[in-house]
């Protein structure tokens, strides 16, 4: 069993409050779990207007498609137009 952990780091310019983030990051999170069928969730920054920190987290028997996987979740959060990646770290547990 492989489990893989990403910690996502987001910076959101456009809101000004924190119901215009969570709009932005219950967004992200929903797009995220139908397209890769990852578990997701906000882990910090809960209070704060214009930052987010998520935890994205997959297990698989096969190490080489779980770290396809997480690219591919980074990839699409780099590409997202609400919220800008300013930094993500990823750990493997074999």
């Amino acid at each position: 069993m492989h489990i893989g952990v990403c910690k996502i780091r987001l910076r959101i310019p456009d809101s000004q409050s924190l119901k215009a983030k969570r709009r932005v990051v219950k967004s992200l999170i929903a797009k995220l779990k139908n397209r890769f069928n990852i578990a997701i969730a906000e882990v910090d920054a809960l209070d704060t207007h214009q930052f987010a920190v998520l935890a994205a987290v997959s297990v698989s028997n096969d190490s080489a498609h779980l770290n396809k996987l997480i690219s591919h979740v980074v990839n699409f959060v780099e590409a997202n137009v609400d919220a800008e990646l300013m930094d993500y770290e990823t750990e493997f547990f074999f």
